[in-house]
């Protein structure tokens, strides 16, 4: 009787176990499609039709680096970035919609897929390119030093060996400032940069020409200037995931007609009283 009953408690077990066994392998099999799914769905394709069957774009930006991308004293996001991404989306026939991050947090949300692409004057570089795809460029600006108004010891780019410079870590700027051999602080943006250089704070900052101007005109008591600029200019365009390119090829076509149709033009003059796209 016990054998009996010792039998029949070893296959009552080695049924559990088999049916386990299914159970896992099944789980496994659903996990493995499921993950399978999704890697198709990060097609180009499918990012594209995904965004006009929502018929939203949406788009990381600062939104505190004026003139591009910032809030008007009604706190609207505004600026030059931000009309120029309006527009392209309008031509794609959806709905611009901001998601407003910090810079450096600006790549990591893009590879989250919390946006489909950047407005932010995202530099275009070679490291960047392996790692994503721009737009054709839609602006070009050049570096300038930026100290305070009572500093006479830089007036050149050369002069920024063994300076102390805030900068943005993940920028164009930060690379330019280290070629030039100048020490970096870190900041979060551009305005933390100047008010670093007005309070003596910082001795100086590589940054973009257009905002700086912009900057000294919005605050003509600020005690900055500029002391040295680049004679090469940047460009800048849209950012996205790799492997889009089909948005890409699109994004490109609205930037396209908006200079063939004065749009481009238009916003441009709106913001800097010339043609930025040359």
């Amino acid at each position: 009787m016990k054998k009996i009953t010792w039998l029949l408690s070893i296959g009552f077990l080695a049924l559990v176990l088999a049916a386990c066994g299914t159970s896992e392998d099944e789980n496994q099999s659903a996990s493995e499609g499921e993950e399978s799914s999704e890697t198709e769905g990060n097609g180009d394709e499918n990012l594209l039709k995904e965004i006009q069957d929502n018929g939203e774009l949406v788009i990381g930006t600062e939104g505190t680096y004026r003139p591009y991308t910032f809030h008007d004293d009604n706190d609207e996001l505004t600026g030059f970035d931000v009309e120029i991404a309006r527009e392209v989306a309008d031509r794609l026939g959806v709905e611009a919609v901001f998601n407003e991050t910090k810079w450096d947090s600006m790549f990591a949300g893009l590879n989250a897929g919390r946006f489909d692409m950047v407005a932010n004057q995202v530099g275009i570089r070679e490291d960047r390119q392996e790692k994503y795809d721009f737009s054709n460029p839609y602006i070009q600006t050049s570096a300038v030093v930026v100290t305070n108004k009572d500093n006479d010891s830089i007036q050149s780019f050369e002069d920024l060996e063994g300076v102390n410079t805030a900068q943005s870590l993940t920028s164009n700027y930060r690379d330019i400032a280290e070629a030039n051999k100048a020490e970096i602080t870190g900041v979060e943006g551009f305005n933390e940069s100047m008010q670093m250089i007005a309070s003596n704070r910082i001795e100086a900052t590589v940054n973009d020409r257009l905002s700086v101007l912009d900057y000294m005109q919005q605050r003509p008591e600020a005690p900055v200037k500029i002391a040295a600029r680049a004679d090469e200019a940047s460009e800048s365009g849209l950012l996205f995931r790799k492997g889009n390119e089909e948005l890409v090829e699109a994004v490109n076509e609205a930037l396209k007609e908006m200079k063939e149709d004065g749009t481009y033009l238009e916003i441009s003059e709106k913001w800097f009283g010339e043609d930025v796209s040359k």
